[in-house]
């Protein structure tokens, strides 16, 4: 299909790493339990634009670039380790009653979600592994087979992003009732975030 070899395992592959628990899948938590469906529909999108960004940058061989220059590879890696402990950090210090780490308006929810994806340099890496092994050498035809492995990994995540904000605003309404289950919920994520930036700081 359009030069992709095996487009089903495409697919599957794609499906299991979206359900692999990472800073993405805690910021659409995150976001729709603050701000509901809304919310969660705009870190979705966040998400998408910044997985873009990361996916034709290792087509354009950004990933080369920062295997080249490890300087500039770890230089990203830690702004992204910092910020995700920074979020983390701010939910765990957090009051009751004071003002959500996240902001109310989806725009904000979309920057976060995208801040978030692009600061991770490694996905670059990943993609620029990643795309070849589902590339067709006797069928590729260029930027069109890499477009439509992109548009289907949009199209993927949408998916899974609605179905995770959906089920997340399901749960979040029964919860509402109680702010200290909420409360703990937000320490967690916060506990999270910081293992999310430590993890990525420390990886090689």
């Amino acid at each position: 299909m359009f030069g992709v070899a095996d487009y089903g395992a495409f697919v599957a592959a794609i499906i299991i790493f979206l359900a692999i628990p990472g800073p993405g899948n805690l910021a659409l938590i995150t976001s729709t339990g603050k701000g509901g469906v809304r919310a969660g529909l705009a870190a979705t999108f966040g998400i998408i634009a910044g997985d873009q960004v990361l996916m034709w940058a290792a087509v354009a061989g950004v990933a080369a670039l920062l295997i080249a220059y490890p300087a500039a590879f770890q230089a990203v890696q830690w702004m992204g380790a910092a910020y995700l402990a920074w979020l983390g950090a701010k939910m765990l210090l957090a009051k009751p009653g004071s003002k959500p780490v996240l902001n109310i308006q989806p725009r904000h929810y979309f920057r976060q979600a995208a801040v978030i994806t692009l600061l991770n340099p490694k996905a670059i890496v990943f993609y620029m592994a990643f795309f070849p092994l589902f590339v067709d050498p006797t069928r590729h035809q260029g930027l069109l087979t890499f477009g439509v492995m992109a548009a289907t990994i949009a199209t993927l995540t949408f998916t899974y992003g609605l179905i995770a904000v959906l089920l997340t605003h399901f749960l979040a309404e029964r919860m509402r009732a109680n702010p200290h289950i909420g409360r703990l919920l937000e320490k967690l994520a916060g506990v999270f975030l910081i293992g999310f930036g430590v993890k990525l700081a420390i990886s090689r």
